[in-house]
């Protein structure tokens, strides 16, 4: 390595300077006030962990996102975390075990082996909540109310939600019992959304179920919707098992209440995310705003998480990167510090003083010698006049 790749960061790994550093600070805490408000505890997990802990529940992805290194003290795989989502349900199920509801929210740094897309890196600041112990609606209500006040906070404008339900796709490949290998097709065309694929895979098939999923992919828009999804289940008998209808009822309910809190957030449904398709359980959501190709934050329902914990609780919860957050609303930002004043060197009582209380309502930065004459960017000085310290024009 030559020196100046010394000073290289890997790829995809970036820091924040001046003023976003200030900026993400700020952000974080006004976030963090916002859910302790609610009654969400704040929990900060450690970087790493045992490999086994790490995963649990999470599936292969979270997997292949997460860095492995060796034990020195114990030879045992540990893992750099990915994700803070597992760490929530381990603390909730092992550490508090509480028997009632648990409101955990956390703020730290992730890693990952590769980006999530193009538009982040692989060294995300985390930030979100994790709700335990309640299975009905209202819990995913009150997570996704806290996702749209972080987003505000955040000063993100025009937010768009995409509502899934992971129980309508597996409900209906239950109900049709498709063997695993086509399973594993028509769950890649339809992540992929490939329209086309679908065609085919029905037609050689010749799957009703495959050609149901293929028109719930192309359908959009208004809650209006679900009642659509619901005709075509329906005039299949064999389909329109209960764990189906539950879903699409689920869905419906989640959507009038999001509608009933935010009327001005735009609704959308894509029945094509299946992101999380491993571990989550219910309803799933993902924030967007114009001008940003991929979701802001996300989250949903996954209640199975925390049973190889031992405790297996009805979980919600969401995230975003709060370094995405920062960076997106950068050309609206205001300035986070007020304009700094420079005083002049000296240990006189009355200088060190008025220095203090300046200090209390803006920067103050004193001259560290005689011969410092820099005004260190300040157009106002702390100036001896007739016997006081004033701020006067440099």
């Amino acid at each position: 390595m030559s020196f100046t790749e010394r000073w290289l960061l890997p790829e995809g790994v970036d820091e924040l300077l001046p003023p976003d550093a200030w900026a993400l600070e700020k952000m974080r805490r006004a976030m963090l006030d916002t859910y302790s408000s609610y009654g969400y505890e704040l929990v900060s997990p450690p970087l790493v962990e045992f490999i086994e802990s790490l995963l649990t529940g999470t599936g292969g992805k979270l997997e292949l996102q997460t860095f492995k290194v060796t034990d020195q003290l114990s030879g045992r795989l540990l893992g750099v975390r990915s994700d803070i989502t597992p760490q929530a349900a381990r603390i909730d199920a092992h550490v508090l075990k509480n028997q009632d509801v648990s409101r955990l929210c956390y703020v730290d740094s992730v890693l990952h082996t590769r980006p999530e897309h193009m538009m982040t890196n692989r060294s995300p600041i985390q930030i979100g909540c994790e709700l335990f112990g309640e299975q009905g609606i209202e819990a995913d209500l009150e997570v996704v109310s806290l996702m749209l006040q972080t987003l505000a906070i955040a000063d993100v404008p025009r937010v768009h939600i995409d509502l899934a339900h992971v129980g309508i796709y597996r409900g209906l490949m239950r109900a049709a019992d498709i063997d695993s290998e086509l399973e594993a097709q028509v769950f890649d065309s339809l992540s992929r959304k490939s329209i086309p694929e679908l065609n085919v895979l029905a037609l050689e098939h010749d799957q009703r179920v495959i050609e149901i999923i293929r028109d719930i992919a192309q359908l959009s828009g208004s809650i209006d919707a679900l009642d659509e999804i619901r005709t075509n289940i329906t005039e299949s008998e064999s389909l329109a098992t209960q764990e189906v209808l539950e879903a699409l009822d689920s869905l419906k309910s989640f959507s009038k209440g999001i509608t009933e809190r935010f009327p001005n957030v735009e609704l959308g449904y894509d029945f094509c995310e299946l992101r999380g398709y491993d571990y989550h359980t219910g309803v799933m959501f993902s924030a967007y705003t114009p001008g940003y190709g991929y979701a802001l934050a996300k989250g949903g329902r996954y209640d199975s998480i925390g049973r190889e914990f031992g405790a297996s609780r009805p979980a919600t919860g969401f995230s975003a990167d709060l370094k995405a957050l920062v960076r997106l609303g950068a050309s609206r930002r205001e300035p986070h510090v007020k304009a700094a004043v420079v005083a002049p060197y000296g240990n006189d009582e009355l200088l060190l003083k008025a220095v203090a209380e300046l200090r209390n309502a803006r920067p103050v930065i004193q001259r560290l010698s005689e011969n410092d004459t820099n005004n260190h960017g300040c157009e106002e000085a702390l100036s001896l006049v007739e016997g006081e310290w004033k701020v006067v024009k440099v």
